[in-house]
């Protein structure tokens, strides 16, 4: 069954798959539970299938991978937390048209994250989307356009929009903490190694190499891509800005209440190693706002000195003052720089691991939970995270060009460069291309 002859299948058996059920009910108690299939389950999604495994009013059905290794040890470690086994499955088109599904979690390689969570609206299934959740600028307009159209629940995976601290500390910021904020500056520093140069080579036996292709244009497997090298790759990654920037970028926007750039510069490029890495292991990236606001982007993938003492995290810089923010809290300084204020998250996310599970994650996929079960606000609703994330696909194509962008306020499209609006959507393996 391709793609097109899914869609038709499905979308009518999800037609009646909505809020008004759950709501109705007023809750959900440990007899009658949210259903959820997990989809791409080889490191951070076997966490977060994990995390929907603890909560009492979900149970995990189904897991979905390409790779029958990780099936199997996700399939046992969600048994060990739940009591019992979810079913394996190696076709998410097979999970989707399940009537007994109610929501899946994606967090598969990013060339799969809108066309999957597009077939998931379409079969009726609310989603939980691992950031970034789109590979490009118009997967990330259609996402929002599907989200509208098919009424179901759709959180990004940002899950510090679900941490105590850092609500707190933006309810702080907009009462006046470090006066009028005007500068946000988001980093990430690591010690990432060399990819070296592969080579083809036959497909794995455990591995599905097509279906993990699936919406990509085919090519032959090479030995280093699969799994976490995709990141650096064109054709499947986004890069490091949309892979870790993405969660501070975020903070930024969150904190200065800033929604389209009016401008967008880069520079950077791959500097540390030669190897078959396409991106960038260094980049700034400048985005300037209306009203006297600007963010910057930081991204060191291959150099870990710090910033304040953290690998990963956010400054936000005010009249009156700074406070610097991340997964374990915020500190606040005065124009002295004077520190005059700690609060700690307890226990936080990991911070630099590729996993990244802890307590902010199963807060953001309870505050999902109870969207779907209560109808409560989403803490990372799409339509607001996929902004954060156009910052970081804006921030790749104005490297790509190697020019300043300027954006049009009313939809963030790239205005007066075609050549720039080229990198805007991208080219699909013929019968997998997503619609809304």
């Amino acid at each position: 069954m391709n793609r097109r002859t899914f869609v038709k299948t499905t979308a009518a058996a999800g037609a009646g798959l909505g809020l008004a059920p759950y709501i109705a009910r007023g809750g959900v108690s440990a007899n009658d539970k949210i259903v959820v299939g997990f989809i791409g389950v080889n490191s951070r999604g076997n966490a977060v299938a994990q995390a929907f495994a603890r909560q009492p009013g979900a149970e995990v059905g189904f897991i979905c991978d390409v790779d029958d290794r990780a099936l199997a040890r996700c399939i046992r470690d969600v048994a060990a937390i739940q009591g019992k086994q979810p079913e394996g499955l190696t076709d998410l088109r097979r999970l989707l048209a399940r009537s007994d599904v109610d929501a899946v979690g994606i967090a598969m390689p990013d060339h799969w994250h809108a066309p999957a969570a597009l077939l998931a609206m379409q079969a009726g299934k609310h989603v939980y989307l691992e950031k970034p959740g789109s590979h490009n600028p118009r997967e990330s307009e259609m996402l929002v356009e599907a989200q509208r159209k098919y009424n179901r629940v759709v959180q990004l995976g940002t899950q510090q929009r679900s941490a105590p601290a850092s609500i707190q500390a933006m309810a702080e910021i907009a009462e006046g903490l470090i006066g009028r904020p005007y500068y946000g500056k988001a980093w990430y520093a690591s010690a990432r190694g060399s990819i070296g140069f592969g080579k083809e080579a036959p497909v794995p036996d455990w591995l599905h190499y097509d279906l993990w292709q699936g919406p990509a244009p085919r090519t032959p497997y090479r030995d280093n891509v699969i799994h976490y090298n995709w990141h650096w790759f064109r054709h499947w990654g986004t890069g490091e800005v949309c892979n870790n920037g993405t969660h501070e970028l975020d903070v930024c926007r969150w904190a200065l209440g800033v929604e389209y750039p009016l401008r967008v510069t880069s520079s950077g490029g791959r500097y540390h190693f030669n190897d078959d890495w396409e991106f960038f292991d260094t980049q700034l990236v400048t985005f300037d706002f209306e009203d006297d606001k600007t963010i910057v982007w930081e991204g060191r993938s291959c150099n870990p000195l710090p910033h304040y003492g953290r690998g990963r995290g956010a400054s936000i810089h005010g009249t009156e003052g700074t406070i610097v923010i991340d997964r374990q809290g915020y500190i606040v300084y005065d124009l002295d720089n004077k520190e005059v204020k700690r609060v700690e998250e307890g226990d936080a996310d990991a911070g630099l691991n590729t996993v990244g599970a802890g307590d902010l994650t199963d807060r953001h996929v309870a505050n999902f939970l109870s969207a779907i079960a209560r109808g409560t606000d989403l803490h990372q609703p799409i339509d607001s995270g996929q902004r954060s994330v156009l910052m970081c696909h804006l921030g790749n194509i104005a490297q790509y060009t190697g020019r300043t962008l300027y954006i049009d306020q009313r939809n963030g499209h790239i205005v007066g460069d075609p050549q720039a609006m080229a990198f805007w959507s991208r080219t699909y393996e013929p019968g997998w291309e997503p619609s809304v």
